[in-house]
């Protein structure tokens, strides 16, 4: 190989404008706004919270021109064009599904739901309905994975051997924080773990066998998962833990090269490419950094939207259900259950 592929990742300032809800203002949805406003043309115009208070200070930061003090008044908003829903997990299948019987198309953060099943009851309404329904995985649509992705169609690493990837954070933390909540659906596994599981579904697809091991906090979430993930003869490995600040890379390892991302691999870098011979080549450096990485996200389902599309091809709805039933294999093989599971599918 002479030289790895330029991505072809569009610019999300020439993506088309949209208008979007959010709900939950939170951590991550402040850095969306950040992120959607600086970088593209579209807008987030209204903001739904439980409380107006919240609402009304994400609004104020952030230009927005509505606040609600609940997510119903959000989803009728006439004047927005999709919901963005930002909440913790245990949250996002009963927001999600609101928004989806209002007849919007949704943008749901990672991990999508707390399981598989709540995931394939969204699917089928959103599928049913024609609309458009993504999960916001934002790594897979930033330029270094477009580059990783024409390395493999291309043949380039040879067959695949092994897929090695970690996210680890040390989290300083009370016991009432939501990573330590079952009833939130804290824990490693659906908040950071989700970053080396879908990585390895981008590379591998679906695993054949799953072995994983974890460890567990005293309020009874994950503190620590490792896991096997085996398709063919390849091996996807990977970690997770909020107990320690981990290197966070990852590298796609074949029998003619393999493909090194440094940490965060998740967000925006450039892909370094080594040769079994010795030779190397490297991708060009992120035109952004950081969580600035999720206007590509935010772009891509603007650019769906604008062309009715209702699945996207870089992260179909199946590839996302297949995801959730590998950490629902890996949450049963650790012991992980998290409390009214069984309501929140209804």
């Amino acid at each position: 190989m002479d030289a790895l592929p330029v991505a072809r990742t569009a610019d999300p300032a020439d993506a088309p404008p949209i208008k979007w809800g959010v709900i939950a203002p939170g951590w991550i949805a402040e850095q969306f706004a950040t992120a959607v406003h600086r970088y593209s043309k579209s807008r987030i115009v209204a903001v739904g919270s439980s409380s107006a208070q919240r609402a009304e200070a994400f609004a104020a930061r952030h230009g927005v021109e509505r606040a609600y003090g609940s997510y119903e008044a959000l989803v009728d908003d006439p004047g927005i064009d999709a919901v963005y829903v930002a909440s913790p997990h245990s949250h996002h299948f009963a927001q999600a599904l609101l928004a989806l019987r209002a007849g919007r198309p949704v943008l749901v953060e990672k991990a999508f739901t707390q399981n598989a099943t709540q995931a394939a009851q969204l699917i089928d309404l959103a599928r049913g309905a024609g609309l458009l329904l993504m999960e916001a995985m934002w790594s897979r649509f930033l330029p270094h994975y477009d580059v990783i992705r024409q390395v493999l169609a291309d043949g380039g690493l040879g067959a695949v051997q092994t897929v090695i990837s970690d996210h680890g954070q040390h989290f300083d933390i009370p016991p009432t924080h939501r990573l330590l909540n079952p009833a939130l659906a804290g824990g490693a596994l659906l908040d950071l773990g989700i970053y080396p599981i879908s990585f390895t579904s981008f590379v591998l697809g679906a695993p054949e066998q799953i072995q994983a091991t974890g460890t567990m906090t005293t309020t009874g979430v994950d503190a620590q998962v490792s896991a096997v993930l085996r398709t063919g003869s390849a091996h996807g490995i990977i970690s997770t833990t909020q107990t320690a600040a981990s290197p966070t890379t990852a590298s796609i390892s074949g029998t003619a090269a393999r493909l090194e991302i440094a940490g965060p691999f998740y967000q925006p870098q450039a892909v370094r490419f080594t040769a079994v011979t010795g030779e190397t080549r490297q991708s060009a450096p992120a035109a952004v950094t950081g969580h600035e990485g999720l206007v590509y996200q935010a772009a891509h389902f603007a650019e769906l939207l604008s062309a009715g599309a209702t699945d996207s091809p870089l992260l179909p709805l199946d590839e996302t259900l297949s995801i959730m039933r590998t950490m629902d294999e890996i949450r049963r093989q650790i012991g992980l259950v998290y409390p009214d599971e069984a309501a929140l599918n209804g």
